[in-house]
């Protein structure tokens, strides 16, 4: 059993500490974007160094106190508050935010976790490169929790997840020491990879401090379009007929669905829209293209042979970076209109390409044999990744189908797991689906896990209670 974090437990620890190291949770520390739970903490400790996170994981482990790590507080399946148990201390590192090392010839950054990714990203174009993970969050999530969580993003389609990024991370172990591995090499077989062991793990096997992260070149051009479709089977068809047309240069493909678009105009009518009658579907196509191609003229090269085959009826290609933005502020104002609506539940699911036409239909299908609902899904269906979320009709509100709440969650997650997908696609496990992992995850994947938390974390201090039930 873990104990709570006391205020002798602060009293010393404060002693060990430089001043100003703790300070009481204010609510921001408490909460999740949305809304469902409200965490706790005995204190806030937000360290400026390694080795004061290493001293604050010390204490803890000698205590038996549990740490739940804060980065930024934009994750949407609670790994980043506890509601209930003993109160933990919780660690955030938004003080250690230094850019560290700037490789331009390697196309390496050298950072810590706590700095904004919306940085991170300024600090890759300071140096003509690009750091291209990509997330409607990027203003305020932190890159330690980015890793954290493997986030996903925009931009998986053309250069991958979080940890196709991360060449190396600095971190503190649950027994308080530090692993040294800010490597830059792309190739290191020296034994197992504990890089990939800490990505995805979401605090609960260490506390990643700083990594080592992979820069690309800037596409010397970019085009964007927001093109009409009959049907998400129709929209995997004009991605394969993108990257036939120019393989290697699609960096996002997004599915807009027009429930989608019609919960902007009810809740979000700054957002333009730039189509008279808002279509059924549509995707949002963004091109990175070498210097000796015109990207408007590219894109709507596209568009016209889509527009001949019969793939797209209609499309707004981006004249200039202005209309590009508009064109993804539609895509990236989809969150918050939903969050205004608020969901009866959320979905973020995975599937093989080849099984998303058909799961869409089957799942509005089998919601329909428990009541009426509205869908909106939408997300990167270039890497297979949807956001399948079911709301309540017009005169309702979320709080009247709280009793329906898991079985549309399970209606929805049977399907997909029957199909081969995941339950858990960008935004992790945290606290929400530690249920969803022990239902459908292989039996020996699961094991292995729980081996492997015993191992790094005997006492169970790290994150207690997200990824694997607290024990």
């Amino acid at each position: 059993m873990l104990n709570a974090c006391t205020p002798e437990f602060v009293a010393a620890l404060g002693t060990t500490l430089p001043e100003g190291t703790l300070r009481s949770p204010d609510a921001r520390y408490l909460e999740e974007p949305r809304g469902r739970w409200t965490g706790q903490g005995g204190v806030l400790a937000a360290p400026r160094s390694t080795e004061d996170v290493a001293t604050i994981v010390r204490a803890c482990a000698a205590a038996r106190v549990g740490i739940v790590p804060w980065g930024g507080g934009t994750g949407l399946v609670g790994g980043q508050l506890m509601p209930s148990g003993t109160a933990p201390l919780i660690l955030s590192l938004e003080r250690m935010n230094r850019l560290r090392a700037v490789h331009g010839d390697e196309g390496v950054l050298v950072v810590e976790a706590g700095m904004i990714l919306a940085d991170v990203q300024a600090a890759a174009a300071e140096v003509g490169r690009l750091f291209p993970l990509s997330l409607a969050s990027e203003g305020t999530a932190q890159i330690g929790g980015n890793l954290a969580a493997n986030a996903g993003g925009v931009n998986v389609l053309r250069y991958g997840n979080t940890r196709d990024l991360v060449l190396g991370v600095e971190a503190v172990l649950p027994d308080g020491s530090v692993l040294h591995g800010l490597k830059r090499m792309r190739k290191d077989n020296a034994g197992y990879d504990l890089r990939h062991l800490l990505i995805g793990s979401e605090g609960s096997l260490g506390i990643i401090t700083a990594a080592s992260l992979r820069m690309v070149a800037r596409p010397a051009v970019q085009a964007t379009a927001l093109l009409v479709v009959d049907s998400p089977a129709t929209a995997l068809r004009l991605l394969a007929l993108c990257d036939a047309r120019l393989p290697g240069m699609v960096s996002a493909f997004e599915l807009i669905s027009g429930q989608g678009l019609r919960f902007l105009a009810e809740t979000m009518p700054d957002v333009r829209l730039p189509f008279d009658v808002l279509p059924e579907w549509c995707v949002l196509v963004d091109l990175g293209l070498p210097a000796a191609l015109d990207g408007p003229e590219t894109m709507a090269g596209l568009l016209d042979e889509a527009m001949e085959t019969g793939l797209v009826t209609d499309g707004v290609v981006a004249a200039s970076a202005g209309q590009r933005d508009g064109l993804w502020r539609v895509r990236e104002s989809l969150p918050l209109a939903n969050r205004k609506v608020g969901a009866v539940s959320s979905h973020d699911i995975s599937l093989p390409l080849s099984e998303i036409a058909g799961f869409i239909p089957q799942a509005m299908v089998a919601l329909a044999s428990l009541g009426d609902w509205r869908i909106n899904c939408f997300g990167h269906l270039g890497d297979g990744n949807l956001h399948f979320n079911v709301f309540p009709m017009p005169g309702r509100s979320r709080a009247d189908h709280e009793n329906q709440r898991d079985a549309v969650k399970t209606c929805v997650h049977d399907l997909v797991a029957s199909l081969g997908g995941s339950v858990a696609a960008e935004h992790g496990v945290g606290r929400l689906k530690v249920g969803d992992l022990e239902r459908y995850a292989d039996p020996a994947k699961l094991a292995a896990m729980r081996a492997i938390k015993v191992a790094l974390d005997p006492l169970g201090i790290m994150n207690p209670g997200a990824v694997l039930r607290q024990g």
